[in-house]
């Protein structure tokens, strides 16, 4: 038996305040216990003035909630069916020993033995030890006392939320579902490549095992879901609200599901949003949610250092701890992208107020990582007041460490030091980070402003990666650029054969396009994405600030299809625009002599079936053929 953290905390308290909140907690516990089926005494509202005004601002006093098994819904705390009835038992009898010792003293007393001895959760036996430390008095609550708690609720829940990925036995079933010897060895390859390249390259092999993990996420693993299919037809179906979730779903943290209403036989799909990383293992599909909370999972069965991103506009993400770099870095499996945190604001539009990363360890606020406009963050951070936020995750930190060892809390401190300098300084936006989303239908996208102005028909789309002529190029005259999809990773061979991995990070634009890796075929190539229609991707090359021209071009290219998909290849200046076959082979282009920039576009249409998207390929390859180009592209450049 272990003691329970929140009725520890609990009972830091004033008898009298003591007093007050043990006899509404046992009030709520007791109902459930002598009314187990009784779904009224299963929830509890968050704008319910005693709950808010009485419970709210209680040390301890929500969190004995979540320790007997309440959980977050959009409206309420929700004790689920799946619950542990013995463990609200065990809570509410601590609570309740330790109001008895207080009345018959009549005095405020320390907190006894019997009243610290119950279960923890099971899958979080750390959860959150409270602190030992004296606890000063809270700042004062913001204005809206139902706001704050809802951001309690919501800082709590995820913290707890997050101690489900340590479960040595969901861990487990997380690796029989990943490839993870394959990943390791890609990783180890990529590394080897890497420092062969570069003698003093600084990126330890977690980086490289992260964007292999990313990688195989999105291509092979996990689904993306707007609407689902008709179960019965196959049809086109369209969200037509919210259904009840049963015991099932409720059993796997499902408090919502979707009603997918098919428009051809009027059957209604049901779409449960599962709350649950076993769950998600089994169904591997969802949104952005299902994606981080899975992926997360995942990292953490492969021993990365992993974190859960809550973004209060609606999203979610994942960071890892690379201890080579000695800092977090931002990963989106649903986009498959590393390191480019300022994507969100930059290149999605987002309107960022609060970020917050939760781990087994701590809870920071992180919001400054993802902005390089932190005056205007800061004026919509409403919700609550910030001496409040700091105080809230302080005691929440406090509690969760309070059974580490001093040299761990040591490099927590360290590390949160290290972050708190980084965040000092706004950075400016990566070429990488200007994109919009590509995650999710275009509608979907459209819907929730986080798209390319592109996608919209607009003239604002952020520009992506333009090649310019270096030093040495211009001197040289000569620009020379490969990409193999096999290494995944472009070689500059005009500029001392840099190397810039991944395929996206050179690209123009992209729009319904990514890298797909068959394992068991041992192919790879950049397709369209799952029911798109189109799939465009373009490369941009700029002479103009060098103050040089086109002389010639020499280009090859390697496209591949299938049944009735297509592949177009063209070069655009200006007005001109020129077809190139894609056959491998160099070819040399004059329509372009003398232009100063020009784009490489290519654009997949067609195919047949469910499989459409996989009938249009660039740049099929085997993944025994290392040394082989799939794009090449030769410049010869004049002054202008």
């Amino acid at each position: 038996m272990a003691a329970s953290p929140a009725v520890t905390t609990l009972c830091e308290n004033s008898n009298e305040v003591f007093l007050d909140v043990a006899k509404l907690l046992l009030t709520y516990a007791d109902n459930i216990l002598r009314n187990p089926n009784e779904e009224k005494y299963r929830s509890i509202r968050i704008g319910n003035p005693t709950f808010s005004t009485r419970l709210l601002p209680i040390k301890g006093a929500v969190e004995c909630l979540f320790e007997m098994g309440f959980e977050e819904a959009e409206t309420h705390l929700v004790f689920p069916k799946s619950a542990s009835v013995e463990q609200l038992r065990l809570i509410r009898e601590s609570i309740a020993t330790e109001r008895d010792q207080r009345l018959r003293g009549g005095q405020p007393v320390q907190p006894t033995a019997q009243a610290l001895v119950a279960s923890a959760p099971a899958s979080a036996p750390e959860s959150s030890a409270a602190s030992s430390q004296p606890v000063t008095s809270p700042p004062p609550q913001p204005s809206s006392l139902e706001s704050s708690m809802s951001f309690f609720v919501t800082l709590q829940s995820n913290f707890q939320h997050v101690m489900m990925y340590e479960s040595p036995e969901l861990q487990q079933k997380a690796r029989s579902h990943i490839p993870h010897q394959q990943l390791f060895s890609a990783a180890e390859q990529k590394l080897k490549e890497a420092t062969e390249v570069d003698s003093e390259c600084k990126l330890g092999k977690e980086v490289f095992l992260v964007l292999e993990l990313l990688r195989w996420f999105k291509q092979d693993f996990f689904s993306w879901v707007d609407c689902l299919p008709c179960s019965r037809c196959g049809g086109q179906t369209q969200n037509a609200g919210s259904l009840s979730p049963s015991t099932d779903d409720l059993r796997w943290g499902a408090q919502r599901v979707e009603n997918h209403h098919c428009q051809s036989c009027q059957l209604s799909t049901r779409f449960p949003r599962y709350n649950n990383p076993e769950k998600l293992l089994e169904t591997r599909r969802g949104r952005c949610g299902e994606w981080a909370n899975c992926f997360t999972l995942c990292c953490r069965a492969l021993g990365l250092e992993a974190r859960y991103i809550w973004d209060s506009t609606d999203h979610v993400w994942t960071e890892i701890y690379s201890a080579s770099q000695r800092r977090w870095l931002h990963c989106d499996s649903c986009e498959n992208v590393c390191d480019k945190p300022l994507m969100y604001e930059a290149g999605w539009g987002k309107k960022l107020a609060y970020v917050l990363a939760f781990s087994k360890d701590q809870v920071v606020d992180v919001t400054w990582r993802y902005s390089c406009k932190h005056p205007e963050v800061l004026s919509r951070r409403t919700r609550v007041q910030e001496a409040w936020l700091l105080h809230t995750i302080n005691g929440l930190n406090a509690s969760r460490q309070q059974s580490l060892t001093p040299d761990r809390k040591k490099e927590l401190t360290e590390r949160l030091l290290v972050e708190l300098v980084e965040f000092i300084s706004p950075k400016k936006p990566k070429p990488g980070e200007l994109g919009g989303r590509s995650s999710g239908s275009l509608a979907w996208r459209i819907a929730r402003g986080e798209t390319r102005g592109a996608d919209t028909g607009t003239s604002t789309q952020a520009p992506g990666y333009v090649f310019t002529p270096t030093e040495k190029e211009k001197s040289d005259g000569l620009l020379h650029v490969r990409y193999s999809a096999t290494k995944d990773q472009y070689c500059r061979v005009s500029n001392n054969s840099e190397v810039i991995q991944s395929w996206d990070h050179c690209v123009w634009r992209k729009e319904s396009v990514f890298r797909k890796v068959e394992s068991d075929w041992q192919m790879v190539y950049l397709a369209r994405t799952e029911g798109s229609s189109m799939g465009r991707i373009s490369w941009k090359f700029d002479f103009a600030p060098a103050g040089m021209t086109i002389k010639s071009i020499t280009i090859m290219a390697n496209s591949q299809t299938f049944h009735s998909g297509k592949v177009c290849w063209q070069l655009q200046a200006g007005q001109i625009t020129t077809e190139f076959s894609a056959d491998g082979k160099m070819q040399s282009i004059q329509t372009l002599d003398g232009s100063s920039e020009f784009m490489v576009e290519a654009e997949l249409s067609g195919g047949e079936g469910e499989s459409s998207w996989q009938h249009s390929q660039l740049f099929r390859q085997s993944l025994k053929e290392t040394e082989e180009s799939s794009f090449d592209i030769l410049i010869h450049l004049q002054d202008a």
